[in-house]
């Protein structure tokens, strides 16, 4: 195989790989920790222990067993709707106030891949 063609078969493979790869960039955790801090969701969610609502590592486990992903995540943080508690009791999730979709998308994906 000559060098021109071996040149653009690597960068064919290359193209290839970066139309597969997935569209959204690496989950910004500072910026995802301190919306959920701003937001008051940890006084609710912790990473990794059960409060008053799920760990992060339990809603993950639940939205991927379900299939579900970013979109009803985010639709879970801005919607308002009733949530089932640890306790059994049911209330309304609380509302996010930030509307910007890129540090929603990206609380989402910090959630999601706990």
């Amino acid at each position: 195989m000559k060098f021109t063609a071996k040149l653009s078969l690597a960068a064919l493979t290359f193209a290839l790989a970066a139309a597969l790869a997935p569209a959204h960039a690496a989950v910004d955790e500072d910026a995802a920790q301190a919306l959920a801090k701003k937001e008051d969701c940890f006084k609710c969610h912790a990473v990794d222990k059960t409060k008053k609502g799920p760990s992060y590592k339990k809603i993950a486990a639940k939205y991927k067993e379900k299939k579900l992903g970013e979109k009803e995540a985010i639709k879970q943080m801005t919607a308002g709707a009733k949530v089932k508690l640890e306790d059994g009791t049911e209330e309304d999730h609380k509302i996010i106030e930030n509307k910007d979709p890129k540090a929603l998308s990206n609380l989402a994906q910090w959630i999601l891949s706990r």
